[in-house]
């Protein structure tokens, strides 16, 4: 069986890595279709998705739209080998649920003035943002040191799960604008730099030519 993953430019689009993420470390074989935003090419994608937006997984004719979706998706079907919850306790997978619809549903001050620009090193300083941004930093530094207090590392929770796919791109975020983190927070950070498929993930970034200058030019 092999799925199709319809993405935006991975320079840019922080749901595209988790779900590329997500296939990628649970080891099952996929196409990219790779649409650029703001291109010609991205016109395609009214063809894969109502919502017409990125990730879209294709199954044979079944569409699956938003992440999430994706996830459970694909876990129906391979529960044995793909990247899923904690299974430490009843209370790792509870707070990995939580902490992962938190960021599924919040975080907009982070998106709006941190986008992702994964080539990019712009260093920016945290007092500069909007206090709404700040405080969303803050919760993110107290949710990854509150995980490796609990739970030790590597990974949130210990070992490699869903709640790490969807805080991948926040770490890459932090890297891009350079922001001063706590030391279990900035341990997270390089943990996620460390993992081959993030590491894959950045070299086809830099090579991507499109560029959105909305977002270059953001600082």
């Amino acid at each position: 069986m092999s799925y199709k993953l319809v993405i935006g430019n991975k320079n840019y689009s922080s749901w595209s890595l988790r779900a590329w993420l997500f296939l990628t470390e649970s080891r099952l074989p996929f196409e990219e279709v790779r649409l650029p935003l703001f291109t010609d090419a991205w016109q395609q994608i009214a063809q894969y998705s109502p919502a017409q937006r990125v990730p879209v997984l294709l199954d044979g004719d079944i569409a699956v739209w938003d992440s999430s979706a994706i996830y459970g998706y694909v876990r129906s079907r391979h529960s044995k080998t793909a990247v899923g919850w904690p299974t430490t306790s009843p209370q790792a997978e509870a707070t990995a649920r939580s902490i992962t619809a938190e960021m599924h549903s919040g975080f907009l001050g982070i998106r709006a003035q941190l986008p992702q620009n994964i080539r990019a090193r712009v260093p920016v300083e945290r007092t500069s943002l909007a206090v709404a941004t700040q405080q969303e930093i803050d919760r993110v530094e107290q949710m990854w040191a509150s995980a490796y207090d609990s739970y030790g590392g590597p990974w949130l929770f210990g070992d490699f799960s869903l709640a790490d796919v969807v805080y991948a791109p926040v770490a890459l975020r932090f890297v891009t604008y350079q922001i001063q983190l706590n030391s279990a927070a900035q341990t997270f950070v390089e943990t996620v730099q460390s993992l081959p498929s993030v590491q894959e993930w950045a070299t086809a970034s830099a090579a991507e030519p499109e560029a959105i200058s909305a977002i270059d030019q953001l600082y």
